[in-house]
């Protein structure tokens, strides 16, 4: 990223090689839309660009293209006052074992629906913890740089998202 800051916008491009799924990941795990995520990752890119020399070097460059993205997201979801639609995506390509019977599968699919479901109901804020944490697979301390917090408030907030996660699913169960 230094040499991208100096202007050596070649460098950019093997930038974008490194963390484009990376970025995507953490875009679809927020919005469950590929072509949006896709978009995203390329505006965060653009900004990574036009910011370049907001990048001091003291830390960790992910650290500073994660609050990038962030700020995207927030960005894009205000603008458009987006709303997570409750349309459950074809879950087949996660759940993987063809091992399972078809009851299995279909109480294994009607589970993930539901949690998918519960997931969406959440703010954007608990969303976006459980998927850097859960989902991305992220440390506290590493979270806890990306949203500009310590690592305690980041147990905290894992922790009421997983509540609120846990009581959203279990209001949708007690209605099936």
């Amino acid at each position: 990223m230094t040499k991208v800051k100096e202007n050596d916008l070649d460098q950019l491009g093997l930038l974008f090689e490194r963390y484009k799924k990376v970025l995507f990941a953490f875009f679809y795990n927020m919005n469950r839309d590929a072509g949006l995520s896709e978009d995203l990752v390329q505006n965060t890119f653009m900004r990574i660009l036009k910011y370049r020399n907001g990048f001091k070097g003291d830390g960790e460059f992910k650290v500073w293209m994660f609050h990038i993205a962030r700020n995207v997201s927030h960005d894009h979801f205000r603008k458009n006052k987006w709303r997570n639609n409750e349309d459950i995506n074809n879950w087949s390509d996660r759940l993987g074992d063809d091992t399972l019977t078809i009851d299995k599968k279909v109480a294994h699919t009607e589970e993930m629906s539901l949690l998918d479901v519960a997931i969406s109901r959440l703010d954007e804020e608990k969303r976006e913890v459980l998927t850097l944490s859960k989902l991305e697979g992220k440390k506290y301390k590493e979270i806890g740089d990306i949203l500009s917090c310590s690592e305690g408030a980041v147990k905290v907030k894992v922790f009421r998202a997983l509540q609120a996660l846990k009581q959203e699913y279990s209001s949708l169960q007690s209605r099936v």
